[in-house]
Parts: C-alpha cells; structure tokens; sequence
C-alpha cells in the first residue's frame, strides 16, 4: 500500500482543526462494511457505526474518528466552510483528527461509511463550530491521545509515525 495523502487545515477561529495531518487512505480495503468493520476492530478502532458523513460542519473535540468507505462515493468537505472538498469512494478510508471539520457536499445512491474512534477514545462529542466554545475545544484536542495503532496496517502502520511529528 502507498503512503496516505495527507491535508492539514488552519484554525478558522469556529472550527479549531489539527496540527495532525487528515489521511485519506485510497482503494485500502475491501468494499464490504463487514470486511470494513473487522479490519478497523482488529486494529483498535472497534467500529461504531454506518451512515453517511452529516450534511452540516461539524467535529469531534475529544476523539479521533475514521471513514471507511464501503459502497458509493461521497464529496466531504474538510477542514470547515473554508477546507478542501475530496470525493471518497468504496474502498478509501479518511482518517480525522480530532477537531477536523468535515460536512457532506454530496452522495450517490447506497453511500454506506463505516464509522469508527480509536478504543482509547472514552466519549465524543458533536461540535459546529460556536465561537463561544473555540478556548474549550481547542484545549479538548490538545489533550485527546494518540490512537494505539493504524487503523487499516495497525501498529506498523504510517499513522504513528506521520501523527507523532
């Protein structure tokens, strides 16, 4: 497998982003979410869910989550109102950093996206955003940890290395 692509996003004073890259895994796995599912649990991110990205800007302050793609495609804006919009299809994975925005643009016909937080990860919020909040979450992501592996390669993975720098 090639390196993951990777995208970091500036503070927008609403949306606080990441010093750690965004990854986007291409054609990575299978697309099949049960195939999905087990491959991100064996690697410690125990999946969570399956639905499509929400269609507003939002972000997790206190966890790191990851997309794999199973079926159709999707355009998701990164990085808030002011990011990058990427296309993702059936077999990509997008690895987020806490605080990342990202919000649906579009999705074709049977979009499934298997959803899943690092098992170190305790809870997750839903943030959009609010100025009001902007000192409280970008303390929350300063402290949210590393996740324990990869969650395509695990521990051998690029993750740890390109988020330890």
């Amino acid at each position: 497998m090639t390196e993951p692509d990777t995208f970091v996003f500036a503070d927008d004073g609403a949306i606080p982003n990441s010093r750690l890259p965004l990854l986007v895994y291409r054609q990575a796995v299978p697309a099949d979410a049960a195939a999905i599912e087990r491959i991100f649990t064996a690697n410690r991110w125990p999946a969570a869910w399956r639905a499509p990205v929400h269609p507003f800007h939002h972000f997790h302050s206190d966890a790191h989550e990851v997309l794999g793609v199973a079926a159709g495609e999707s355009r998701v804006q990164f990085g808030g109102p002011h990011g990058e919009v990427l296309t993702v299809r059936a077999g990509d994975v997008v690895v987020v950093p806490a605080g990342v925005g990202h919000c649906r643009q579009s999705q074709s016909d049977g979009l499934v996206i298997v959803g899943a937080y690092p098992d170190n990860s305790t809870h997750r919020d839903l943030r959009r955003g609010d100025p009001a909040e902007h000192a409280e979450v970008v303390h929350n992501v300063g402290t949210v940890p590393l996740p324990p592996a990869d969650p395509v390669l695990g521990a051998d993975g690029p993750l740890p290395r390109l988020w330890s720098t």
